[in-house]
This record gives C-alpha cells, structure tokens and sequence, in this order.
C-alpha cells in the first residue's frame, strides 16, 4: 500500500479522533444498547435501532483511521526549505484581483480549505509543487483558468 504523507499537526488531529472515539464514543453506545435493550421488543425499539446504525459508524470509523495511521508517512516541514513542496506554507497573489491567499500543502486527510490546509493532490498545489518565489503558475479550476503568483514559501 502507499504511505499516506501527513503533517505531524494533522496526524495528532486523527489520534486524538481515534482515542476519543475508542474511549469515550464506543463505550458510550455500547451503554446506550444496553439501555435500549431492556425496554423490550427490539423489532419495534427505534433507539435500538439508532444506537447500533452509531455503532456501525463508529466502528467503520475507527476502522477507517487505524488504516489511515498505518500508512501514515509523518513528514515535519519545519526540516524542509526550498522550492514548494509537501507542507509549505505559500503565500499567492491572484494575478487578476490582486486578492493574496495562503495555503499550507497537506496530506488529503487533513485538508480543509477553509482553514488554509491544501490537498496535496488538488490541482492548484500540483501546479506549485516544484516552484519558486515569484514564479507564476496557471491552474485550470472550476471556475476557469487562474494565474498565481508566488510571493513567499515559509516551512514552519
């Protein structure tokens, strides 16, 4: 299987989900079907049958992240300088509104774009991989073609 790069922010984030979800979530739901067991007749117990469609989910998620931090390939940006790559922080500035963004290149289990977190494999942070200040880049989006130009790379 392929290593699943990661930063080491974003690796404690899905730990913490998978101890939280082990430790408080699954044996909460185990009590809630318990619970809902004793009121009798579980062909007709709606909390029942909602207590163990969470477990399911539960489960399918932890089993989800155990697998995730198997492959997990911890890469700490803070060693790294240089051209962009894996867990830069690049500051752009939209060559057409003059708007400036900045993006930190993460692993896809950890992307957010709201927070500023970039899947390393979305088209805009293919496009900056390899580049340098004030290079130009084009990426084609959605929204049509867009040209960025690179104001700063900081690894922290």
């Amino acid at each position: 299987m392929e290593k699943i790069p990661m930063t080491p922010t974003g690796h404690a984030a899905l730990e913490s989900e998978l101890k939280n979800l082990k430790s408080v979530e699954r044996p909460a739901i185990i009590k809630a079907i318990a619970e809902a067991r004793e009121l009798g007749d579980l062909s007709e117990n709606a909390e029942y049958h909602s207590a163990r469609e969470k477990q399911s989910f539960i489960e399918g998620r932890i089993k989800e992240l155990e697998g995730i931090l198997s492959l997990a390939d911890v890469i700490n940006p803070a060693k790294l300088s240089g051209a962009i790559k894996f867990g830069a922080r690049v500051t752009v500035v939209d060559e057409d509104t003059d708007e400036e963004k900045t993006w930190q290149i993460v692993g896809e289990h950890e992307a957010n774009i709201e927070a500023g977190l970039l899947n390393i494999k979305s088209p805009i942070a293919r496009a900056l991989i390899g580049k340098d200040e004030s290079d130009s880049v084009e990426v084609r989006t959605p929204g049509g073609i867009r040209a960025y130009e690179i104001l700063k790379i900081v690894y922290s």
